[in-house]
């Protein structure tokens, strides 16, 4: 059975250089890698290479709840895209493209079944426009 793809993108008023370490480099992923204020992101690591892994905590800032997202990599184009396959077989891509001074970043994900599409949609979407605002704030 093939699995139902979702697409989420932004478009971040800054060059790819800034926007690809933005994206990829611990210090700045636990700065934005939430889907909202009461959450946060206290810890991340990533081996950015076919088979490293990739790990950050997110959590509810008041303790309620919290999970590790975990991926190992498929696929690394430095400034270009990358893959990634989590541990329950889902996979993800993430496409850099750059005009104008302007990066665009599009996230394509295999859907889960837990939770509806516009729900997961909505969550990573959310995520993508936090580092969007992190990422011409600083």
């Amino acid at each position: 059975m093939e699995k139902t793809k979702i697409m989420v993108q932004a478009t971040i008023s800054e060059g790819m250089d800034k926007v690809w370490d933005y994206y990829t480099n611990p210090e700045h992923i636990i700065k934005w890698n939430f889907a909202s204020d009461d959450w946060h992101c206290p810890y991340a690591s990533n081996d950015m290479r076919v088979g490293g892994k990739y790990s950050a905590r997110m959590e509810a800032k008041d303790g309620s709840f919290g999970f590790e997202f975990e991926a190992v990599y498929d696929e690394v184009e430095p400034n270009k895209q990358f893959s990634y396959t989590m541990p329950d077989g889902r996979q993800v891509k993430v496409t850099f493209y750059e005009l104008n001074h302007q990066t665009t970043v599009k996230v394509t994900f295999d859907a889960e079944t837990e939770n509806s599409i516009e729900m997961q949609q909505g969550g990573w979407q959310s995520i993508l426009d936090n580092f969007k605002k992190y990422t011409e704030s600083n």
